[in-house]
C-alpha cells in the first residue's frame, strides 16, 4: 500500500513539474469575453486592432448614416478588427455610408473579432 502510495506523490510531482493538469480540473479556454473590450454600457464600440485593441470609436445612438463623420480611424482609411455591442438590441453594419452593402450583425452584449479587410461606415439596429 506504501509503494502504490508514493507512486502517486511521485505522478503528481511530475505532473507539476510538466505542466499537465488532470482532465477534471482543467479550464476551458473561453473565446474573448466582454472584459477584453473597452465600450460603455448602451454604446456600439469598433476598434481598429483585433481584441478590442488600437483606436476606439463609440456611439450611443442606435443607427448612424456616415461613421467618418466622427471617427478618427475611419477618416484615415484604416479597416475596423473588431466589434462590440453593448446595447440591448442587435446592430447590423454596412461597408457603405446610409446603410447600403450589409456585410455583418452582432447581438446585442457581445462582440468580437472581424475579418479586418473592410470598414463599417454605418449601422443601424436589426
Amino acid at each position: 500500500m506504501r509503494r502504490i502510495h508514493s507512486l502517486a506523490v511521485v505522478a503528481a510531482a511530475l505532473a507539476t513539474v510538466f505542466g499537465a493538469v488532470p482532465a477534471a480540473t482543467a479550464t476551458p479556454t473561453l473565446p474573448s469575453s466582454r472584459a477584453a473590450y473597452n465600450c460603455s454600457p448602451g454604446y456600439f464600440c469598433i476598434y481598429n486592432n483585433w481584441n478590442g485593441g488600437g483606436t476606439r470609436c463609440q456611439w450611443s445612438q442606435s443607427r448612424l448614416a456616415n461613421t467618418a463623420d466622427n471617427c478618427s480611424f475611419i477618416q484615415r482609411g484604416q479597416n475596423v478588427r473588431s466589434v462590440w455591442n453593448a446595447t440591448g438590441h442587435r446592430v447590423q453594419y454596412y461597408t457603405q455610408t446610409n446603410y447600403h452593402a450589409r456585410v455583418g450583425s452582432t447581438p446585442a452584449h457581445a462582440g468580437g473579432n472581424l475579418q479586418g479587410s473592410y470598414q463599417i461606415r454605418s449601422f443601424q439596429p436589426q
